[in-house]
């Protein structure tokens, strides 16, 4: 089974969030938001038509496969 850089909820957020930046200064995505909420955070990567919400799970697998291809 594959190792994850994150054992909780708050490293998982950050994990998400250090891919994001990576994305973007890798030119593989354009932006990335992220909103702070004290429950959790919630991850906006836009694209040509719309932005859709995902949670910090769904924001780190997506950006994890973008930056390793």
């Amino acid at each position: 089974m594959a190792e994850h850089p994150f054992h909780d909820q708050l490293s998982l957020e950050e994990q998400a969030e250090k891919l994001g930046k990576q994305a973007v200064n890798l030119g593989l995505i354009p932006s990335f938001v992220v909103h702070y909420f004290p429950d959790t955070w919630v991850f906006y990567i836009p694209n040509e038509s719309k932005s859709e919400a995902l949670t910090p799970e769904e924001a780190y697998f997506r950006l994890k496969k973008l930056v390793g291809q």
